[in-house]
């Protein structure tokens, strides 16, 4: 189900998506595939050294899959035409988190009606990424 330009106002929230538990599998997977060797995100003995409790931190890049997963669930695939976060604080294996949004504006370009929103990765009431995007909203 795709967002509707007739249906979207400024003020309405994105429908949320959550991941309940962030799995430190996809983070060592990850790793591989970003040929990322820094250890925070596959070596807990690494981690518990600097006090992080034996926990990995996720990447930047699956934390913001979860707010695309969250635009393309609520406005279809293809729809995002801008993004852009600043992350804050790391999400640890283990962690809920859940991307939400607000829609603050909608207009058109050339024609097609796009939604500015601003979004947000939350982990217990704590904004750990945050930002805005531009959304193509399906046109009635």
């Amino acid at each position: 189900m795709s967002a509707a330009a007739d249906d979207v106002r400024p003020g309405d929230e994105i429908p949320p998506w959550t991941m309940e538990s962030v799995d430190p599998a996809r983070m060592r997977t990850m790793a591989a595939i970003l040929r990322d060797p820094y250890p925070v995100h596959w070596d807990r003995d690494a981690n518990a050294a600097i006090g992080l409790g034996g926990r990995v931190i996720n990447q930047g890049p699956l934390n913001l899959g979860y707010i695309v997963n969250m635009l393309l669930a609520w406005a279809g695939p293809s729809s995002v035409r801008r993004l852009t976060v600043s992350f804050g604080a790391p999400v640890l294996d283990g962690d809920r988190v859940t991307a939400g949004g607000r829609v603050e504006s909608v207009t058109a370009v050339d024609g097609e009606p796009r939604a500015e929103c601003e979004i947000w990765l939350d982990r217990g009431g704590e904004q750990v990424v945050t930002g805005t995007a531009v959304v193509a909203l399906q046109d009635d």
